[in-house]
């Protein structure tokens, strides 16, 4: 028993020493860190992974971005004041997704609006130009499928979604993109594109960052739910099939109407016209027997 005590008596002795907690604090972190890199080696791989795209889509920035945009994305103006690139740092990789990934950057030249043409990237590239501009400044990341297929849902849910969806989009959409989809003029020289077709992404992407004239609706004005509900309406618009015959690209009533004045009362007044023709010169004729 004397032993045993005083056994106690140096481990309680030690466990008082001034190096007991270090110790202890060391055993710790030793453990704490193996522990992580027991069970999680992918997230760090990720990391690796996200700072080997950041420095790839830096050098692709400097070469086909900066002379617009800045050597940091700071943006670029004139002497005049006049602006070439606006900065990139904020937009976050959903806007290089959407604006590399439709081919409108880069652009040719400056211009009132970039118009839609084969992407100069391909994907790997765009996802290292997206990484490098996200590192600039906090902005929307680029959506996952999820956030705006109606995949999962069932018929009654995605029909749903489809009246939700068009009701927003005939509220905030058809002044500059038509009741269709087909787009329209804008002042200025610019002009709403036509998203009729066009890949669910981009079209959230669009809606999440405002390129060019559009305003931008952010999970504040649109939730992310409302964005998809708008995506299934334009999607059923595709499949729906044209009741009315020939739509005429869906312009509406503007190009329906310019349609009937010129070929319909065009086409009547011409006939109108021929028939009295015919008509004068059989009684001519009557009259002389």
């Amino acid at each position: 028993m004397r032993l045993l005590n005083r056994s106690a008596g140096r481990l309680s002795r030690h466990r008082r020493g001034p190096l007991a907690g270090l110790v202890v604090v060391l055993l710790g972190l030793m453990m704490t860190g193996s522990l992580y890199a027991a069970f999680a080696p992918a997230q760090a791989d990720q990391t690796q992974s996200s700072t080997d795209q950041v420095a790839a889509g830096r050098q692709l920035f400097l070469v086909g971005c900066a002379f617009c945009h800045g050597q940091n994305g700071e943006g670029v103006r004139t002497e005049n004041g006049n602006q070439i690139g606006p900065s990139l740092v904020g937009v976050g990789a959903a806007a290089v997704d959407f604006q590399v990934g439709t081919g409108r950057m880069p652009m040719a030249q400056p211009g009132a609006q970039a118009p839609r043409k084969k992407p100069v990237y391909n994907d790997e590239e765009i996802a290292q130009l997206a990484a490098y501009v996200a590192s600039l400044g906090p902005g929307p990341s680029v959506p996952t499928a999820s956030d705006y297929s109606t995949a999962g849902m069932s018929d009654e849910e995605r029909q749903a979604a489809i009246v939700r969806g068009g009701q927003i989009f005939l509220t905030n959409c058809t002044a500059c993109h038509n009741f269709e989809g087909s787009g329209g003029a804008m002042p200025r020289g610019g002009y709403a594109p036509k998203i009729r077709g066009v890949d669910p992404k981009y079209i959230y992407e669009a809606m999440l960052t405002g390129p060019q004239a559009m305003d931008s609706f952010s999970n504040g004005d649109l939730s992310p739910e409302e964005k998809r509900d708008v995506i299934a309406y334009l999607g059923s618009l595709n499949e729906a099939p044209g009741y009315g015959g020939f739509g005429l690209g869906g312009l509406g009533p503007v190009s329906e109407g310019l349609f009937a004045w010129l070929v319909g009362l065009g086409s009547l007044v011409g006939f109108a016209v021929w028939i009295a023709a015919h008509t004068t010169r059989s009684t001519k004729k009557k009259v002389e027997a």
